[in-house]
């Protein structure tokens, strides 16, 4: 069984493609259009061992918030089809991540009830070219469209990059251990509601 998708959005601030297959090998090919957001795109892509291709043009020239909120749109849509009626998913995730001085702890829920529980705070407001805060707008974007439950902690840490790169990281693992099939429930919808 392969689960994939491709969406491809285009708004007045930002032309979007992305191309995931849940099983994959953790090949990427991420132009975002900010080098720090294609390095956490990337390491998601590797430690959740999908297979993503993400393009995107935006209105940079304004900042990249527009483009950090649409490619988290763009992904959570593609992950929800991909994963379609979810029958025979593990359902939840969870991951801690050390990054070298930094723990973070990233748990997610394939609910259907979109919502972020996001309790990161960085010294640093600007890493390089890319704004800390549009991780959390990047985020909700995604559990919005991707209509998943997520909890991001900031355990501790010092180096901003550090902290983000393992929350990356851990969302990863996470949302890899819940888009795994159950063997023993391959045919079943993970919930008492009959669906997700």
């Amino acid at each position: 069984m392969s689960r994939s998708a491709k969406v491809s959005r285009k708004t007045l601030e930002t032309d979007i493609t992305v191309d995931i297959t849940i099983e994959g090998k953790g090949d990427f090919l991420v132009k975002s259009g900010n080098g720090f957001m294609d390095h956490m795109l990337s390491l998601f892509t590797k430690h959740g061992l999908f297979d993503v291709k993400i393009a995107c043009v935006g209105d940079t020239h304004v900042d990249f918030h527009h483009s950090a909120e649409d490619i988290g749109i763009s992904l959570g849509m593609a992950f929800r089809e991909a994963l379609g009626d979810c029958k025979g998913i593990q359902r939840f995730g969870t991951c801690y991540m050390p990054m070298d001085e930094s723990l973070s702890r990233v748990c997610l829920d394939i609910s259907g009830r979109p919502n972020l529980v996001y309790e990161v705070t960085l010294t640093d407001r600007m890493i390089g070219t890319f704004e800390s805060d549009l991780v959390q707008d990047f985020f909700k974007a995604f559990t919005d469209h991707a209509q998943i439950t997520m909890h991001v902690d900031l355990i501790r840490g010092r180096n901003s990059h550090h902290c983000i790169e393992g929350i990356f990281k851990a969302f990863g693992r996470a949302l890899s251990q819940a888009c795994a099939i159950n063997p023993k429930a391959r045919e079943v919808i993970p919930s008492t509601k009959g669906v997700l």
